[in-house]
């Protein structure tokens, strides 16, 4: 029996122990599982922290190589050798970096090395900021539905810009050149921006606008370089129309015994009838000047070749007048007793920027009283105030405008 008794306690250490045993393997398995994991994330900050330490000496090097000349490339010979002009002057015939995989063309900006010569890169266009800065992205919202008064003018920019930009087979058949350019002048405030921004919302071309302003810099050459680049943009980015307004400020008159200031703006003023003469006539760039003073501009602008059509945008008389206000007001709120036809005989001589104000005041009169509603007395009202005058009868600002 007691045999039997230590055979059993034998047989029950035996089970423990054997118990204990896979208990801790399958502990060590799980820590070998764990370790292996640690090795593998380990591993991989490994590569890491390797691709890291590549990436820096790399970065070590090209900030320890020397300076590169920058060149102009003047001539293709073949595929591996061109002939390029370095910033110091002289002409080198060079070899290419086999690196290279855009197509070289003469003109191009590059770096060269400089104990050899050779063609590293493509450096990008050195066009001013300032250029890109005159491009308006989106094409502008405004259709000539907006525009009121103006149908004569508006039929003849749309000829003259529109159709040969979406049709330039016309004239090719017919066997013409297409005008290159248009000036619109006229009062202050009668729709002349307005037009330009409407033609280039029908042709959906990159509208370029640039006030004249804008080309008189401090320094000498650099509003003629303006000039240049804007047309490049404009070349690559056609089709497109350059829209410059109040061009008298750079297209007036040159005179003798001009001052230093007034020089540099007629070098300028050169450099933008080179320009007009040298794209090419049948090509997707229109355009189109604006000015208040056309008296004041030099001849050869007005010249054909250069601004083909003189396009006059008028005071807006009664019926244009009561279109403009149907514009202005389309979606204002408006009692039954408001009479525009009235209003605009109320203002006579008043331009359509002037109108398009009066249409606000009157609507700010209306929110004064806490209305929603526009009465034409608000309008009587607005009128006085925009223009200062009675409104008891008409009235004539021609001469104010003139």
């Amino acid at each position: 029996m007691n045999e039997t008794r230590a055979g059993a306690d034998f047989s029950r250490y035996i089970l423990d122990r054997m118990r204990q045993l896979e208990e801790r393997n399958l502990a060590l398995r799980e820590q070998k599982d764990r370790v292996e994991g640690e090795k593998r994330v380990i591993e991989n900050q490994k590569l890491k922290f390797e691709r890291e330490v590549r990436k820096l000496r790399s970065e070590l090097e090209r900030l320890r190589a020397g300076p590169l000349i920058v060149g102009t490339i003047s001539d293709i010979l073949d595929e591996s050798k061109v002939v390029v002009r370095s910033s110091t002057g002289p002409r080198f015939v060079v070899n290419v970096s086999q690196f290279i995989e855009d197509e070289l063309k003469p003109g191009m900006r590059v770096t060269l090395n400089q104990q050899t010569f050779a063609v590293m890169s493509i450096l990008p266009s050195p066009r001013d900021p300032a250029v890109f800065g005159m491009a308006v992205e989106e094409a502008p919202d405004v259709t000539f539905e907006q525009i009121g008064g103006l149908d004569e003018q508006i039929a003849e920019i749309r000829e003259t810009v529109e159709l040969p930009l979406k049709r330039p087979d016309l004239f090719e058949k017919v066997g013409i050149e297409p005008p290159k350019g248009v000036l619109l002048h006229g009062p202050p405030g009668t729709g002349k921006t307005l037009i330009a921004k409407a033609i280039a919302k029908s042709t959906d071309a990159v509208f370029l606008r640039v006030v004249g302003s804008e080309f008189v810099q401090k320094y000498i050459g650099e509003g003629a370089r303006l000039v240049r680049e804007l047309f490049e943009l404009a070349t690559n980015e056609a089709p497109a129309i350059i829209f410059i307004d109040e061009l008298d400020a750079i297209g007036s008159r040159r005179m003798d015994g001009a001052t230093s200031g007034d020089r540099e703006v007629q070098r300028t003023l050169m450099q933008l009838l080179a320009e007009m003469d040298g794209f090419d006539p049948r090509g997707e760039v229109k355009l189109i000047g604006a000015t208040n003073r056309p008296d004041m501009l030099d001849p050869a602008l007005l010249r054909p070749g250069r601004f083909d059509r003189l396009i006059y945008v008028p005071m807006p008389n009664k019926d244009a007048r009561h279109a403009i206000l149907k514009i202005h007001t389309r979606g204002m709120s408006l009692h039954e007793n408001v009479n525009l036809g009235r209003v605009a005989e109320l203002t006579e001589g008043v331009s359509g920027a002037d109108l398009k104000a009066i249409a606000t005041e009157a609507g700010m009169f209306a929110i004064r009283e806490e209305r929603v509603v526009v009465y034409q007395s608000d309008f009587e009202s607005a009128i006085a105030k925009i223009v200062h005058v009675d409104t008891s009868e008409p009235v004539d600002l021609v001469q104010q405008y003139a």
